[in-house]
């Protein structure tokens, strides 16, 4: 008996297996390729509707807020029962009925990673507000704190912001045009409903409006902490704005050149430097009468 035609052929090391000779020994098909016909899922339709209000704090104010005109609400099973005494509270506005959604669907209307917590709308802008407005409201005030945001970029601390100036009653915020993040987003979630009760300005120029506000009465402090005089010091009242800049950067020179004066927070430790939102804050409690 020949043993030699029964013996398979022996592969050398590090040889790779033709796998065309061997199909049809095995019977099937080699590890890494898939029939052509193998059904596959199809995919899934796109979402229709847009947003640019969400969570569940922005939605109520804004839904709430006369001054808003609202489009569309985009809300969860779960997230209804508990919007229906906002719902009941707005009934005499003029707002559009819910349209369930499920939440994965609104995953994929508002992006991946966004915090909806499943309640979204399309919200029109509120009107406009400037600078002058301010100056009009605090004409026949003893006190009226303003806030003045130099390139504060970050819509996480803008809106951290926002929240602070409502809690300690600043009339009003000022941020600069083309450097600002818009009173949507992640910007209006964070401020958790603050865009409707503190009016924000844009100004193109902060070093102009500065000027224009400090012969209008108001009292520019900015906070940097290269300012020799502590926040705490600073006398009360009066007409004030307070100006903050970027994080890391601090206020632009020619910007901290047109405040009245530079105060600092009186921190201590081995980290001396506050977060420009946990900053506002301190300085807002500071100066509030």
């Amino acid at each position: 008996m020949n043993m030699s035609n029964d013996k398979k052929p022996e592969r050398r090391p590090g040889q790779k297996k033709d796998w065309k000779k061997d199909q049809g020994s095995r019977g099937g098909k080699p590890r890494g390729q898939f029939r052509k016909d193998y059904p596959r899922r199809a995919p899934r339709p796109p979402v229709e509707g847009r947003a640019n209000l969400w969570g569940t704090h922005a939605v109520s104010e804004a839904w709430l807020n006369p001054a808003r005109q609202i489009a569309a609400l985009y809300i969860t099973d779960v997230m209804l029962k508990n919007f229906e005494p906002t719902l009941a509270q707005g009934k005499e506005l003029k707002r559009p009925s819910p349209k369930i959604m499920d939440r994965k669907d609104m995953d994929r209307m508002l992006g991946e990673g966004v915090v909806h917590q499943g309640i979204a709308i399309d919200a029109k802008p509120l009107d406009e507000v400037f600078v002058q407005d301010f100056i009009a409201r605090a004409a026949n005030l003893d006190h009226a704190l303003l806030l003045m945001l130099d390139q504060v970029t970050d819509p996480h601390n803008a809106g951290a912001i926002l929240r602070s100036a409502s809690a300690f009653g600043a009339a009003g915020v000022i941020m600069q045009r083309r450097h600002s993040p818009e009173l949507t987003g992640v910007l209006a979630k964070t401020a958790s409903g603050a865009i409707e009760h503190v009016p924000v300005a844009y100004e193109i120029n902060l070093s102009d409006t500065l000027d224009y506000l400090k012969n209008k009465g108001f009292y520019a402090i900015g906070l940097d902490e290269r300012g020799e005089t502590a926040i705490g010091a600073i006398k009360k009242g009066g007409k004030t704005v307070l100006v903050l800049g970027a994080e890391g950067k601090g206020l632009r020179p020619k910007v901290a050149e047109h405040c009245d004066t530079l105060a600092r927070l009186p921190t201590q430790g081995p980290i001396n430097s506050l977060n420009v939102s946990n900053a506002a804050a301190v300085a807002l409690y500071a100066l509030s009468k």
